[in-house]
Formats: C-alpha cells, sequence, structure tokens
C-alpha cells in the first residue's frame, strides 16, 4: 500500500459582505454569504454561499448554516445548529443537483437552541426552537417549540415579547 498526502485546505473567510461592527472568532469557514451589521460569529462556523444573515444575529460556536438560507434580524443560533437543505428526496444525497435543494427563511426575533436541527421551513418571528428539537414543518405562529419533531408548547410570554420590541 502506497502511501498518499492528503489534499490540506483551511478554514478561510472568501468572497463575503459584512455589515459594520461584525465580531468573528477564529476558525471559521465563510464563504460567498452576507453578514449584517453588529453580528457575532462564534468558532468553528461554517456559512455558506448565498447565505443572508440579519443585523444582530449570534451565530454561536459548531453551528453549520448551509446554502439557500436566510436569517432575519436578532436572531439567536446556538451552539452545534445545523440547517439542512437536502431531504435526499431521490433516497439519497442530491450530490451536488441544487435543483433538489430547499431553502430555509428564519423570522426577526427567532432562536435557535444548541443541537436544534431545522429542515428546509420558514419560521415566522418570535419563536423559540428548543435545543436538541428537529424542526420540519413551517412554523407559522410565534411562540415555543420543542421536541423531534418540533412542536408548539407554548406562545411566548409576554415579557419576552416586551424585551424583543425593547431591541427593535
Amino acid at each position: 500500500m502506497s502511501e498518499g498526502k492528503p489534499n490540506m485546505r483551511r478554514a478561510a473567510i472568501s468572497d463575503v459582505s459584512f455589515g459594520s461592527g461584525v465580531t468573528i472568532i477564529e476558525p471559521v469557514n465563510l464563504y460567498g454569504c452576507e453578514i449584517g451589521e453588529g453580528c457575532f460569529i462564534g468558532p468553528f462556523v461554517e456559512i455558506q454561499k448565498g447565505v443572508r444573515i440579519g443585523p444582530r444575529c449570534k451565530v454561536q460556536s459548531h453551528a453549520f448554516i448551509c446554502e439557500l438560507v436566510e436569517i432575519g434580524e436578532d436572531c439567536f443560533i446556538s451552539h452545534g445548529a445545523m440547517f439542512v437543505n437536502d431531504l435526499f428526496r431521490i433516497g439519497g444525497p442530491a450530490r451536488g443537483n441544487k435543483s433538489l435543494w430547499q431553502s430555509t427563511k428564519l423570522g426577526n426575533h427567532v432562536s435557535i437552541g444548541t443541537n436544534a436541527t431545522i429542515l428546509p421551513v420558514t419560521i415566522c418571528d418570535n419563536v423559540v426552537v428548543g435545543a436538541g428539537s428537529v424542526v420540519t414543518k413551517h412554523i407559522t405562529k410565534p411562540g415555543i417549540y420543542a421536541g423531534n419533531p418540533a412542536r408548539f408548547l407554548r406562545p411566548p410570554t409576554s415579557d419576552f415579547l416586551r424585551h424583543e420590541n425593547s431591541l427593535r
């Protein structure tokens, strides 16, 4: 058995549009995306081509945000959160066939818990998705959601809404 050398590549920041006041903790892999003003991006995060992140969002360590994701203003993406754009509609991965991919859109003031998985859906404003949840369907009503699949637990508290409105 002959030994070869691996094709080594480094995490990088390439072709990214940044708003003012963005903070990034390296290492990260960001390419072809837009990051709004005042955002925080933690270490070991990957944000892929075409992703748009609105102002004042926080993306914590080890999060993965794939192509075709749009995130609104004042959102929080916790540690290890994963976004998916390929639902294996042909019984396996699309293998680069982007026509099989689907998009995800988060409204404003959305918080995604640690290790949550977000499939291609739309999530309205003022939603909290609990840690470890798997969001498989559109969320059209503000509130707290958790589980696998994620289900509505309760409406947001008036304190939550008052705090979110004070940030605007």
